[in-house]
């Protein structure tokens, strides 16, 4: 009986030992998921602001030549876009923000259907 309880505590502490390195590994998963988030939300910003740069070039590059007050138009419409484009951001940002910190905290660490738990 004593040898039978030894065992079964041996057993409790073994188990408390792995449900720990499993907790520690979920934590160390979601830190990365939010690096890995703001990481990939920078680039995202980055990538949308060379595309509309170079849109901007394009279109600057189309009406080279045209009279003055093409581009005095030109320039307003750019900045009107430029304008929509920046208040979009500012609209969406935090939500976009709130969404991937929510997805990235809120993880529910799982066993997966192919771990075997001893007993």
């Amino acid at each position: 009986t004593h040898h039978q309880n030894s065992q079964g505590i041996q057993t409790l502490l073994e188990a408390e030992k792995e449900a720990a390195k499993i907790v520690q590994k979920a934590r160390q998963y979601r830190v990365q998921r939010l690096k890995d988030a703001r990481t990939d939300a920078a680039r995202a910003i980055e990538e949308l602001k060379e595309q509309k740069n170079s849109e901007f070039q394009n279109f600057e590059a189309e009406h080279v030549g045209s009279s003055d007050q093409s581009n005095v138009k030109v320039a307003a419409e750019t900045d009107e876009k430029l304008v929509e484009v920046q208040k979009a951001f500012e609209k969406n940002k935090n939500s976009v923000i709130d969404k991937l910190l929510f997805a990235v905290t809120n993880v529910e660490p799982k066993v997966h259907i192919n771990v075997k738990l001893r007993k």
